[in-house]
């Protein structure tokens, strides 16, 4: 640092010598202002030379507390710009949008979606648990092309994302049967009327046929 004050000594020097080059009595007023102009010129390459000078100095006496300072400058300024683009947003907003992100990235894997739903129905307490396990069979068979997925907390089967059919426990929603339904996505369509909701208590075999039918025609 003592090389920084030498350089101050010598600030010292020139200052004196400008103030005396600016008292110095102008003949004429193209003199006045081509003094002026000097003093300045003169006062901004002292300003820049003695800030890099003090900069330099800092950086080698002390360069771990420098750095220190600047990421800590840097960590401040990425936080407030995260603030920032976070502001407007409600807790349950921020919340639903990570819980979206989840269900995107649950989508992308078609194995991870099957875990989950098989997962879900070893939760269920029967009858429920025994007709979606066997209903989870019926439409792997039936259409292969659709991917088990959870929809509402329930097991659903979907194509090209959209839902195409789902299982709902009668158990969870306090309804005295199961229900198997169709999403607007099915191709069921049967002249102005036909149904898309169907009542499940039990599968027989007849019932399964029924079920495979429309699985296959919902996905044609």
């Amino acid at each position: 640092m003592s090389k920084f004050f030498v350089w101050l000594a010598a600030v010292s020097f020139i200052s004196q010598r400008v103030f005396k080059f600016i008292r110095a009595r102008p003949t004429t007023p193209t003199q006045t202002i081509g003094r002026l102009a000097i003093v300045i010129k003169v006062v901004k390459i002292l300003e820049h030379a003695c800030f890099n000078f003090y900069q330099g100095a800092l950086w080698h006496s002390n360069s771990n507390k420098w750095k220190e300072i600047l990421m800590n400058q840097v960590e401040s300024t990425t936080k407030k710009a995260t603030q920032k683009s976070a502001k407007g947003f409600t807790d349950e907003e921020r919340a639903a949008m990570k819980e979206r992100a989840k269900e995107l990235k649950a989508a992308t894997d078609k194995a991870d979606g099957e875990s989950a739903v098989l997962a879900k129905i070893a939760e269920m307490p029967e009858p429920d648990r025994g007709l979606s396990e066997r209903l989870h069979a019926i439409i792997k068979a039936s259409a292969p092309a659709l991917s088990p997925k959870l929809w509402y907390g329930m097991p659903a089967y979907a194509r090209d994302g959209k839902i195409v059919c789902f299982f709902q426990s009668g158990q969870k929603f306090k309804t005295r049967y199961a229900t198997f339904g169709f999403s607007d996505t099915a191709n069921l369509d049967e002249d102005g009327l036909w149904p898309v909701a169907f009542a499940l208590k039990e599968l027989t075999a007849a019932n399964e046929a029924r079920i495979s039918a429309l699985v296959k025609k919902a996905v044609s």
